[in-house]
């Protein structure tokens, strides 16, 4: 049984970028921790209902995914700021010190809201080896309708050299996605079905399956 990290900004990274991946593990009867950085509130100006509706989107995924535990920081969401790592930083180090994961997986650096490149920043601060020797592989996912908007420059482009097989998943996935019932819209707006079904094809032609999930290796321990 592996231990394994995933990180959202904001409840649905997880399974654009690499629900199919967490279903595999859960299959393998591998340790689910769920870290989200990010929430909405009232004082933001959702309605109750919203704020409400969120908490119980995040729990049915909880149970679908057989997340151990979920660790929510709150943050305002489209806040984050370099500001924001004082106090990010130590909490996440706290997080995966209780948690110590093996596995991380995190968002994509170059993606195009702000909240994902804090978030990035922060974790990638609590993977040193020297204090976080439980830590093996990282790897970077890439979250539709974020990670192609990006700024196109050299430093920026997602380079996946990891692949998953999610063939026998990519239909739960889609299915699980549709718990998030706001953020799913029709094609062309990029977090559709076809668009999920797309990407994932597209994955499965470059690995040489029928469907796959891809990464970028950011670190990768052989002990």
């Amino acid at each position: 049984m592996k231990n394994i990290m995933v990180i959202s900004a904001h409840p649905d990274d997880e399974i654009l970028g690499c629900g199919g991946t967490l279903i595999k593990h859960r299959e393998s009867g591998d340790k689910i921790h769920w870290l989200i950085t990010t929430n909405i509130s009232e004082n933001q100006g959702f309605s109750k209902e919203r704020v409400d509706s969120r908490q119980e989107e995040i729990m049915e995924v909880e149970k679908r995914l057989k997340i151990h535990k979920t660790y929510k920081l709150n943050y305002p969401t489209m806040c984050l700021s370099d500001e924001s790592l004082l106090t990010m930083i130590p909490e996440i180090s706290k997080i995966f010190n209780e948690s110590k994961p093996e596995i991380i997986y995190v968002l994509n650096r170059s993606d195009a809201h702000s909240d994902h490149l804090i978030t990035f920043k922060a974790v990638m601060a609590c993977t040193k080896s020297f204090r976080y020797p439980f830590v093996k592989k990282v790897f970077m996912y890439e979250c539709i309708s974020e990670t192609e908007f990006g700024v196109a420059l050299p430093e920026n482009h997602f380079l996946p050299n990891y692949f998953v097989d999610i063939s026998p998943y990519l239909k739960e996935k889609i299915d699980i996605m549709s718990i998030y019932e706001s953020e799913i819209g029709e094609h062309p707006f990029p977090r559709s079905n076809r668009n999920l079904e797309a990407l994932a094809t597209f994955r499965g032609a470059t690995a040489g399956v029928e469907y796959a999930e891809a990464y970028q290796v950011l670190k990768y321990i052989d002990k």
